[in-house]
């Protein structure tokens, strides 16, 4: 089965005015379209890997400001995997059986749900972000331990990513009995660092993450659970979806 859908929404307003900033706001949507709401009240409440993710907002005839793009003709899409069967086909029920959406309190229509072929996953293949991907560690500074974000020019980024994905495949799969080899090779001209807020509890919280153009090698197996759940951490607000370049 297609574990990637293509969401297209209309909007009547055009155009249409979209806040850089938005994960926190498609990742609240999705979880109001996931039709199986035991599943949903799952996914929302557990604290570990949600196993699943999704792109940036790719706008066709946009205009871009300094605090927001434009869709001249009120129309855009995104895009959401996840190795759960059970999740896809719960969120193409719920897109389609409640196709108005409520985005930032304007509301939005789903003109179509889409299914996307994958691609035949190899040891070797060359994929580009759609989503920014995000690597955090544990630091000392002032004697006080503090999380930070990882840089692609930083050895510890490549380790991170290739244990987050092995650790997210035995905990989706129970095991993983293959090579936890994994190598990342970014193109460094692709690389580019953005700067996104994700509001929590009331505060504003940022994030550095980096989309690029990357070689990978390594097991089949790890490469497609990395298409399907995204590479790196916080894939379901929306960081490390890729597509094969």
């Amino acid at each position: 089965m297609e574990l990637r859908i293509k969401i297209e929404l209309k909007s009547d307003i055009r155009p249409f005015k979209i806040q850089y900033n938005y994960n926190h706001v498609l990742s609240a949507i999705i979880y109001r379209r996931i039709a199986d709401l035991e599943l949903a009240s799952q996914l929302h409440g557990a604290d570990g890997f949600k196993f699943f993710t999704f792109s940036q907002i790719s706008i066709p005839r946009r205009k871009a400001f300094k605090n927001f793009l434009l869709s001249e003709d009120g129309r855009f899409h995104f895009f959401i995997s996840s190795p759960n069967t059970e999740l896809i086909k719960s969120l193409v029920e719920g897109f389609i059986d409640r196709p108005e959406i409520d985005f930032l309190r304007r509301s939005v229509n789903v003109e179509y749900v889409e299914f996307l072929e994958p691609p035949e996953f190899r040891r070797n293949m060359k994929f580009r972000t759609l989503s920014p991907i995000i690597i955090k560690t544990v630091r000392e500074e002032d004697g006080v331990l503090k999380q930070w974000d990882v840089n692609p020019n930083d050895l510890k980024f490549y380790e991170n990513l290739q244990n987050n994905l092995v650790r997210k495949y035995r905990e989706f799969y129970g095991d993983y009995d293959g090579d936890e080899y994994l190598r990342l090779v970014p193109y460094q001209r692709s690389i580019k660092r953005k700067r996104i807020m994700i509001p929590k509890e009331g505060a504003e919280t940022y994030h550095r993450a980096y989309h690029m153009k990357f070689r990978v090698e390594g097991d089949p197996r790890l490469i497609e659970f990395g298409y399907d759940c995204g590479f790196g951490e916080k894939n379901s607000m929306g960081f490390g979806m890729v597509v094969t370049s």
